[in-house]
């Protein structure tokens, strides 16, 4: 899939990132009392400035109601999708530990609710090759291609089942080799590699994801964006490329001191560099305010 933007700054695309969105269990309360926009309300300029908006979307939309047998079980109700890309959230990671809570049915179901509301589902497909398949942004001759994978072992769901809907659950191998495949192909494309991973609450990243984002950067990725720990991890550089191992929490309703405490990054793309713009946050009701200065 490939979107095409167009505004006055014809030498930049740019596009914001963040963490993990959940719209469920205290959220909703939020969301029921006082609207979804007012979760939103601190960062709808930033989202608004941008070509495009990337969240971590961390629990299906959908009517189904056919919760996996789980710990932790999620479903937001489908009126808010459309509120979402009024916010100007455009994009929305599926490949995570959460999307599937109410199963296959409800995963296609929250495919459907993100497309007919114009944002455009990543890591979803009912094969392998396009669960992998990048989506392409492109503005004025400038293209970046998303990858959105898993690489967590997912509670109580098949991994592999061809021909059924799914999220990415690659290999870091298989991931990397896509990667690298595609840049050779695309030379003059930027590669983004968005990732669930991690350990929780771990606030460096681990021996496995240095070497995997390594592996990556290696193969061609232009810049990583990661979450799951729920909180901030050290961003990083290999080879000049920036690493961000975690974003942290973003709309989200854990009492965790670290979990509330949330990094929102803003990659600019121009014809020939990457350059990166970070926002500090802090979480209150479970909402992202600018830290004062």
């Amino acid at each position: 899939m490939t979107e095409k933007y167009e505004d006055s700054n014809k030498d930049t695309l740019s596009i914001v990132f963040t963490g993990d969105v959940l719209l469920d269990r205290g959220v909703r309360r939020h969301i029921e009392h006082e609207g979804i926009e007012a979760l939103f309300a601190e960062v709808e300029n930033d989202f608004k400035r941008s070509d495009a908006v990337v969240i971590n979307l961390e629990c299906p939309i959908t009517d189904t109601i056919s919760p996996l047998n789980k710990k932790f079980i999620f479903r937001a109700d489908p009126d808010v999708a459309p509120k979402m890309k009024g916010l100007g959230i455009t994009h929305a990671a599926l490949a995570n530990n959460h999307t599937m809570d109410q199963g296959r049915r409800g995963l296609v179901s929250t495919n459907r609710h993100l497309l007919q509301n114009g944002i455009v589902p990543l890591g979803y497909g009912y094969t392998f090759e396009e669960r992998l398949a990048p989506t392409i942004i492109e503005k004025h001759g400038i293209k970046v291609a998303l990858f959105n994978a898993v690489l967590l072992t997912i509670e109580n769901w098949s991994p592999i089942v061809e021909k059924q809907a799914g999220v990415c659950q690659p290999t870091i191998h298989e991931l990397s080799e896509v990667i690298r495949r595609y840049k050779h192909s695309h030379k003059d494309t930027y590669c983004v590699a968005i990732l669930h991973w991690g350990a929780e609450y771990q606030t460096s990243p681990s021996v496995n994801q240095r070497y995997e984002a390594a592996k990556l950067i290696t193969s061609g990725a232009d810049a990583i964006i990661g979450h799951h720990p729920h909180v901030i991890q050290k961003p990083d550089r290999i080879s000049g490329k920036p690493v961000y191992y975690s974003l942290g929490n973003f709309i989200f309703d854990n009492p965790h001191p670290l979990a509330q405490r949330s990094l929102m990054v803003r990659l600019c793309f121009t014809t020939d560099s990457v350059t990166c713009e970070e926002t500090q946050l802090h979480i209150q009701r479970c909402r992202p305010i600018r830290k004062k200065q």
